[in-house]
């Protein structure tokens, strides 16, 4: 007599996952067979239609909403994912905001509150993955390719970013035995609801800069991410992945 025992389900939380490179983070995860928690800070008909964009191609999800910054909110997003599907496999955190202005002209009120979805948020969003995600598991933050460009008006939003690279590079070093991995992405210029509020000017200027003559796609972000949530980029560790066909 044999007994046969069933896999346990993977799953990731994506944050920001209702919209964007975010959205395409958590199909693209789920096409891999993940049950995914999608995490939206405001827009519950946008995390509606994530959630039925997933299942409509026969994977699993639940929209969860909860603020990145607040430890409370975060805790109960990881009890969800937990309590719905047995365990946490990658965290994906993709929320942040980008308010763009000169420094000398940048309300203060807005930097107070990038700061606090941006870097809290990082913190406290890889706190509770730290905490829960099970062996084997991977921890990606998003970073941007702007921390090294340092485009005009992008100074606060750049500063909170390279806060997340050395949160990133530090906490890879200490799950030292935990089996866990941590690295960032850092998108270039994408293709975005965001980025199309641009003038077309600027658009084209955007797409002009990579070798490769175009902007990124939440599609080419979503690819990057999937191979470091998956075993085949599980050698990947303490890295900044700047996904931006080649702006150097």
């Amino acid at each position: 007599m044999t007994t046969e025992t069933t896999p346990a389900t993977r799953t990731a939380i994506v944050t920001g996952g209702s919209r964007g490179i975010g959205r395409r983070v958590a199909t693209r995860l789920a096409a891999d067979g993940y049950a995914v928690v999608i995490n939206y800070a405001s827009n519950t008909e946008e995390a509606e239609a994530a959630v039925r964009e997933v299942e409509a191609t026969g994977g699993r999800a639940v929209a969860v909403r909860a603020d990145v910054a607040d430890e409370v909110a975060v805790a109960a997003l990881f009890d969800t994912a937990e309590q719905a599907y047995g365990g946490i496999d990658v965290v994906v955190h993709a929320a942040a905001r980008m308010p763009l202005a000169p420094l000398a002209e940048l309300d203060l009120d807005a930097l107070d509150a990038l700061h606090r979805t941006n870097i809290r948020g990082t913190f406290v969003v890889d706190q509770q993955a730290v905490r829960r995600l099970r062996p084997g598991g991977a921890i990606v933050n998003f970073s941007s390719s702007v921390v090294g460009l340092a485009f005009p008006g992008y100074s606060a939003y750049a500063a909170s970013k390279g806060a997340v690279e050395a949160m990133t590079l530090v906490l890879a070093r200490e799950l030292r035995g935990r089996d866990v991995t941590v690295n960032a992405v850092a998108p270039g210029p994408t293709d975005t609801d965001l980025l199309r509020a641009n003038s077309e000017e600027r658009i084209r200027q955007l797409a002009a800069q990579p070798p490769l003559e175009r902007l990124g796609t939440p599609d080419d972000i979503a690819e990057v991410v999937a191979f470091l949530a998956s075993p085949a980029g599980h050698w990947v560790n303490g890295q900044v992945l700047r996904a931006n066909g080649g702006i150097i």
